[in-house]
């Protein structure tokens, strides 16, 4: 069996864990409808990660993104895209530590650190609103081959159509096909 082959019937098994509760028939419908794919290899899967891959491209490296879900209640940017998997978990302040100087003063320091999710659906249901809000909704204005278009060409493309007499010519249609319906309407009484 080749690898492309155990990569297809480990996502027929992986969807089968996706029949198994409501939650996460809403989780892969979902995915369904954001075009992402699951690429969880078999070892991925008996450790308990869960990878998927999303069909926008990193704008730096022009590679798929992946993200991943682990046991451990991380959940990170897995893959090639980037130089180094970093935690999408929300960030929270951790408990103050003091340490003693040598004066006999006391510095407080504090740190911020990962809130981790522990349970496996809950950590997908993240990672799915997450890719929404940080991927899809964030490159909206990006087009297919991944190029970055800003607001201000956009509508300065609008403009110049709009100098060019498009929207008179689409006006001037629009009344044609107007009086053609009136025409037809009344021929038909």
């Amino acid at each position: 069996m080749n690898k492309e082959q155990k990569i297809l019937k480990q996502q027929a098994l992986n969807r089968k864990i996706y029949a198994n509760d409501t939650r996460y028939e809403k989780v892969f419908h979902n995915m369904e409808l954001l075009g992402i794919q699951d690429i969880t290899t078999s070892r991925q899967h008996k450790n308990g990660t869960i990878v998927w891959r999303l069909p926008i491209k990193d704008q730096d490296s022009g590679i798929l993104i992946e993200v991943a879900s682990f046991k451990t209640g991380y959940v990170r940017n897995q893959g090639k895209s980037t130089h180094s998997n970093f935690q999408l978990n929300k960030r929270c302040e951790n408990e103050p530590e003091y340490f003693k100087l040598p004066n006999g003063d006391y510095r407080k320091f504090t740190t911020r650190g990962c809130v981790l999710i522990p349970i496996e659906i809950d950590r997908l249901e993240y990672l799915i609103s997450y890719c929404l809000k940080n991927y899809y909704i964030k490159n909206a204005n990006r087009i297919a081959d991944g190029n970055y278009v800003p607001k201000w060409k956009f509508e300065n493309a609008i403009e110049d159509r709009d100098n060019q007499g498009w929207r008179t010519k689409v006006k001037d249609l629009e009344n044609k096909l107007d009086t053609i319906k009136r025409i037809a309407d009344y021929e038909t009484i």
